[in-house]
């Protein structure tokens, strides 16, 4: 019986995760010259491997790209749908899928220390820019350069600020689940 109420809470709190991330797609602010806007989107996407793991913490993940997939407005500037996800920005959205498992992994091994969780979100982020930058690159039509300097150069210091906050509020958030659920250990 436990498992099943184990197996029932991850799936409510991967639900409650996926509604934060489209929240945070919500909080965007454009960057002039540049198709890709700083949001909080990839912060939650961070907390959410932290705490929930690399498998929860990707079916959060893939929850939401389906809802954006589906045409929802979850996507940046309540944007949802096919396009988003084949246009220049969408090569970050699927990043984000290998990059939740990526830095639920690492975030697991290093049982929740700070040092850890920014190691892992520095490794998912370099996922989600890899996706990210490609894609900008090959939709775009433009070099590596150009793609550098409207995909990545913008965003690395605000994205090192979501970083630390997020490898800061997960141990806390990690914590206080575990309060709340009454479990020890793993979510």
């Amino acid at each position: 019986m436990e498992l099943k109420t184990n197996e029932l809470t991850n799936a409510v709190l991967s639900c409650l995760f996926a509604a934060l991330i489209s929240i945070g797609a919500f909080i965007a602010l454009p960057v002039p010259g540049s198709p890709v806007p700083i949001v909080l989107q990839n912060m939650f996407i961070m907390l959410t491997a932290l705490i929930m793991g690399p498998w929860w913490g990707a079916f959060a993940t893939a929850l939401y790209l389906l809802f954006g997939f589906l045409g929802l407005p979850v996507f940046s500037g309540g944007a949802g749908g096919i396009a988003k996800l084949l246009g220049p920005t969408g090569g970050y959205l699927f990043g984000y899928l290998p990059a939740s498992i990526a830095m639920g992994f690492i975030a697991r091994k290093g049982k929740h220390t700070i040092f850890i969780n920014i190691c892992a979100c520095l490794a998912g982020m370099a996922i989600v820019y890899i996706f990210g930058i490609a894609r900008l690159r090959a939709v775009l039509d433009v070099d590596w350069g150009k793609a550098l300097a409207v995909g990545l150069y913008p965003f690395i210091l605000g994205d090192a600020v979501k970083i630390v906050l997020a490898s800061l509020l997960a141990p806390r958030l990690f914590a206080g689940m575990e309060t709340l659920t009454g479990r020890d250990g793993d979510v």
